[in-house]
């Protein structure tokens, strides 16, 4: 029986590698663009605009008449299949600019029509980032208590419950520096859907540890004789089969929507399936392994203690 728990060290390492790796691209982030990404009209405050063109046009060319003067921050991408809906976000301009560039996109593509023309203030970013944050201490602190709750009949459940909080951390670290390389590398903005994305990736990451945890407990019971380390490793074995399983299904899925899907969902999707398979990584390969050193390092520290008491 292959030992993955021995093996733990190694998978320590490769976490922190991730982990140093996603800080580092934060940190380039900030430092270009004084955030740990690059910030859409959701957070910064500008303008959404949303219309529709007399005939088919790609989004770089839509783009071109908004460098022109000197917007070089606007994001333009296509709505729907027809090919002349679109929509831009941008700095906040004067009405003066703004019926220049709608004159200029009508007399070169065959007309416009505004169909949504709004501005996002900071206010807004504001309000959801501090929604994005209690959120994620909120669930932080709910599976901790649910866990020990849970796993009240073991010994040590608030183990349980910080071992796997500490994976799912591991998960939004990794998947927020992924956003921060597309925003390197293609100019992808973090935007409200962003956050959507960490947190389905808190769900999947909790959900794959709580599988294997309960398989812990189960088999504690059934092999009452073996050491823990034993134990962790044969539920890890025991369980990995259906996680990998249903991991993929959604792997396959959010593959095809990649390869055929709109343009304005594929960098969510993209977040959220790096997200998904750092949570299915942690869930096998840091979580349990976190809890069996944690065990190990008691079980050390109750011997030594022992010692020094039956010295005196």
């Amino acid at each position: 029986m292959y030992n993955i728990i021995q093996q733990r060290k190694k998978f320590y390492i490769l976490s922190v590698i991730l982990l140093s790796v996603s800080f580092l691209l934060m940190a380039y982030s900030m430092a270009t663009v004084g955030a740990p990404f690059r910030l859409s009209i959701d957070f910064t405050g500008g303008v959404y605009w949303e219309f529709t063109l007399g005939q088919q046009v790609q989004p770089g060319d839509v783009r071109d008449i908004f460098l022109e003067r000197g917007l070089g921050d606007t994001a333009v991408t296509t709505l729907g299949d027809e090919g002349n809906r679109m929509q831009a976000r941008l700095k906040e301009v004067t009405p003066e600019m703004k019926a220049e560039i709608e004159q200029e996109l009508g007399d070169r593509f065959g007309g416009i029509e505004t169909l949504q023309y709004r501005n996002v203030g900071h206010s807004v970013g504001s309000e959801v980032t501090r929604s994005a944050l209690f959120a994620v201490l909120f669930t932080s602190i709910a599976i901790v208590g649910w866990i020990v709750f849970a796993f009240r009949n073991v010994s040590h459940p608030l183990r349980y419950g910080v071992s796997a909080v500490i994976a799912m951390l591991h998960d939004i670290v990794v998947t927020a520096g992924f956003a921060s390389l597309l925003g390197i590398l293609v100019g992808y903005e973090v935007d409200a859907l962003f956050l959507t994305a960490l947190l389905t990736v808190l769900g999947f990451s909790v959900q794959d540890t709580i599988v294997v945890f309960d398989r812990i407990r189960e088999n504690s019971r059934r092999h009452m004789g073996e050491d823990f380390e034993t134990i962790t490793n044969r539920s890890l074995l025991e369980t990995m089969g259906r996680s990998l399983t249903t991991q993929l299904n959604a792997f396959f899925i959010m593959v095809a929507i990649l390869l055929f899907g709109g343009d304005t969902i594929k960098p969510f999707i993209a977040v959220l399936l790096v997200g998904m398979i750092s949570g299915s990584y942690s869930s096998i390969f840091n979580a349990t392994p976190l809890l069996v050193t944690w065990e190990s390092w008691a079980a050390k520290r109750a011997r030594e203690q022992a010692k020094m008491a039956t010295a005196a």
